[in-house]
């Protein structure tokens, strides 16, 4: 799955112009509908004017089931990094959310799903969440409240936007 689109959380208003790369497997075992996650790869994502960068991350959840209110359900975080050097910004584990307080994204559908190729099976379709919160900087050390101030965190339930174009490659598994 690939991803390109728009974030805006709190004061991050940026444009997701590299795809986010998403792995995942599903299908019935024992009889049983069950999903597999892979694994995710993201660009850093420029905030603004500021130094600051924000990698999207994998956060531990994730349910790509369609149903008729929601396209899935994805657990996200982003890793805060600076495009220069910044020495007080620890090099690894700050973030915004963490494993445990996660951005929990409900996808719906904004436009319905396209098939753009029969052989191989790929799809295309858009979708958002306009309703979930964001929560505050974790692992950043004692500039936790100094990067929250800039990037308006924690940020209320339906203050935010993530909007997704989505193209998914779908390849059987023997």
């Amino acid at each position: 799955m690939h991803a390109t689109g728009h974030l805006r959380m709190g004061a991050v208003d940026e444009p997701l112009t590299e795809p986010m790369k998403i792995a995942f497997a599903e299908g019935r075992v024992d009889g049983e509908f069950r999903q597999v996650f892979g694994e995710m790869a993201a660009a850093p994502i420029r905030v603004g004017h500021t130094p600051l960068t924000l990698t999207p991350r994998y956060g531990g959840n994730s349910d790509f089931l369609s149903d008729d209110t929601r396209r899935g359900e994805f657990d996200i975080t982003f890793a805060i990094g600076a495009a220069r050097v910044l020495p007080a910004l620890p090099s690894s584990g700050c973030s915004v959310g963490s494993d445990e307080d996660a951005v929990h994204l409900v996808l719906k559908d904004t436009a319905p799903t396209r098939v753009l190729s029969k052989d191989p099976l790929v799809v295309a379709f858009s979708a958002q969440d306009t309703g979930f919160a964001a929560p505050g900087t974790s692992g950043c050390g004692r500039l936790n409240r100094a990067i929250d101030r800039v990037l308006g965190l924690p940020s209320a339930a339906g203050s935010n936007a993530f909007d997704m174009d989505v193209t998914v490659a779908i390849r059987p598994y023997a």
